[in-house]
């Protein structure tokens, strides 16, 4: 009787064993006699004891944070750089099998990728093209974790350290082009107001009235100052005559 009983119990947990439920982003990688025999899942799965065995798989998009990087720019400047990868497992059966640990192999092959991508750039590429690197590393893991049965689904470079030399440097950098570019401004600007010199000085000689005109409004406008000091000025046209008698037609 005490024998029948044990055997009930153990048959009992035999057949609870044998019962596994899935959730919806889980799959059950399934090994008979240690051979692989396909994935399944969700829901309820029914494992035979002993001669099979289950390994759970999560399905779910996994956020990587890939720790900071000494990365040697081809300009050989250094720079620590740090990202975060985003991926999921999409063939369980590849993951379990191909790779022992595949979020350690992802987060190994993530730190190699970052320096050897970024080590092929300079500096001003680094910071102007980022999204552009984002988009090749993204390109090269999801290549080589293919094999894995892993999808990288994006790739974001999240900071870049410089050391405080190298950001005196670009500093300095950056004020001079501003001084150059506000002496070029400079330069357009006289440029253009030489031109438009050239231009009302041939207008106004055009008609001897006009340097009248333009004499009698510097007379007004002295007028107006509040200085104990005023400068008449004399039209050339008048001491002409003197000068010809002086000096001759010359």
């Amino acid at each position: 009787m005490i024998f029948w009983g044990v055997v009930g119990v153990l048959t009992a947990v035999l057949l609870f064993s044998a019962i596994n439920i899935l959730r919806e982003y889980e799959r059950g990688v399934i090994f008979t006699l240690g051979r692989f025999t396909g994935a399944k899942g969700p829901g309820l799965i029914i494992v035979v004891p002993v001669i099979q065995q289950m390994v759970r798989v999560d399905l779910r998009t996994i956020v990587l944070d890939v720790p900071k990087q000494d990365v040697i720019s081809r300009d050989n400047v250094s720079v620590k750089v740090n990202a975060v990868v985003y991926f999921r497992i999409v063939d369980p059966g590849k993951a379990i099998v191909q790779v022992a640990n595949p979020f350690e192999a992802t987060s190994q092959l993530s730190q190699t990728t970052l320096r050897s991508v970024l080590g092929q750039h300079e500096l001003d590429t680094m910071i102007a093209q980022r999204e552009k690197l984002n988009v090749d590393l993204q390109r090269i893991l999801d290549t080589s974790t293919d094999a894995w049965g892993i999808k990288v689904s994006h790739v974001e470079i999240k900071h870049l350290d410089l050391d405080e030399t190298m950001i005196r440097a670009m500093a300095r950098q950056a004020e001079a082009e501003r001084v150059r570019r506000a002496k070029i401004i400079h330069a357009e600007g006289e440029k253009q107001a030489a031109a438009q010199l050239v231009e009302a000085a041939a207008l106004l000689g055009a008609d001897p009235r006009a340097i009248q005109l333009r004499y009698l409004q510097t007379l007004t406008e002295l007028t107006n100052e509040k200085s104990s000091t005023i400068v008449f000025p004399l039209p050339m046209d008048l001491i002409t005559p003197f000068m010809k008698k002086l000096g001759g037609p010359d």
